[in-house]
């Protein structure tokens, strides 16, 4: 037995066998190594190894690294298991940069979660790896619907409800509302909108929904949309923020807009939207309780890995948070 399988063995690497892990424990307990030490590795080692992989996206917004903290924290802490937490950022919004990015995780994971986009390619690489006993979860967004593992997230649908619904409430008057979206391969986006009009349409009549604005959730996108917006539509009364780039969205409010005069609804409670909250530029943001879908995530992926259910195509809604200016 070589001294790097007793480096591995005695700091606790991965991807050692468990009769190895024994045969070096034995041999320590006889040299006299500490007998404390050798009782934690040995009951460390008696759990089983589970190697979760996470694909996200727009590592430069806070969401997205709070939501990889929230995965790193559910994974840590639990109990039942040695946790081995690896999660990347795909390099963009790109089907073949998810795709590229889930390959190359699964090579080190025994189950993996992704907020990639819909698209065939990304489709085929899920479905690929489903193939292979590599389970996927989609997040947020249900990607590869009907091939993946399971969804979990918040009811999209549902999502764009409440927001026509905190517009309609703001603003009685006749007049606009605009609709951001990422782009027309995030489903949840299109269901979000199609969740606002359907409450516009039944609720606020007096409200148009205009054609979504694409916004590929850039600020800087979102910033220059919304300047011309509020040029175009002197009624504009409300703007939804179905994706990211609500940043864009506030700072064209501040300097075209007095606060409440144009109802904004936006997606997480970052510090951005949190001041615009306090501010009133922001009338509501609808949050997804992170903490709570990665500890529901994990427990899943655990089930599964250790041959759990494996119903294909499920869906796991979380309720949403809201947030208001008076909730601060």
């Amino acid at each position: 037995m070589g001294v790097a399988t007793v480096d591995r063995v005695l700091n606790e690497r991965p991807n050692v066998r468990e009769a190895t892990i024994e045969c070096v424990l034995a041999a320590a307990e006889r040299i006299g190594y500490p007998t404390g030490k050798l009782e934690a590795i040995r009951l460390d080692a008696a759990r089983p190894m589970v190697r979760f992989g996470f694909v996200l996206h727009k590592h430069a917004q806070e969401f997205y690294r709070n939501f990889a903290h929230a995965l790193e924290c559910a994974v840590a802490a639990r109990t039942d298991i040695r946790g081995r937490c690896d999660v990347r950022f795909a390099a963009s919004q790109a089907p073949s940069d998810f795709s590229s990015e889930l390959t190359s995780v699964a090579a080190t994971s025994d189950i993996l979660a992704t907020s990639a986009i819909n698209h065939p390619t990304l489709s085929e690489t899920i479905r690929a790896l489903q193939d292979e006993g590599k389970p996927v979860f989609s997040l947020l967004n249900d990607a590869a619907s009907g091939v993946q593992q399971s969804y979990v997230g918040l009811d999209n649908v549902k999502v764009g409800r409440i927001a026509g619904w905190m517009i309609a409430t703001q603003m009685r008057e006749a007049g606009k509302v605009a609709v951001f979206i990422g782009g027309n391969r995030w489903h949840g986006h299109i269901l979000r909108e199609t969740g606002l009009r359907s409450y516009l349409r039944d609720h606020a009549p007096q409200l148009e929904l205009l054609d979504a604005v694409v916004n590929l959730e850039t600020r800087q996108v979102t910033y220059e949309a919304t300047l011309d917006l509020l040029d175009r539509h002197s009624d504009l009364r409300g703007i939804y923020v179905a994706g990211g780039g609500m940043e864009g969205a506030i700072a064209a409010l501040r300097e075209m807009r007095p606060p409440g005069k144009v109802a904004l609804v936006v997606n997480e409670l970052t510090n951005e939207s949190r001041d615009a909250l306090a501010d009133r530029y922001v009338s509501l943001v609808i949050a997804t309780p992170l903490d709570q879908l990665c500890r529901d995530l994990v427990a899943s992926m655990i089930e599964l890995a250790r041959g759990g259910p494996s119903e294909t195509s499920g869906q796991h809604y979380l309720i949403p948070q809201l947030f208001v200016p008076e909730s601060l």
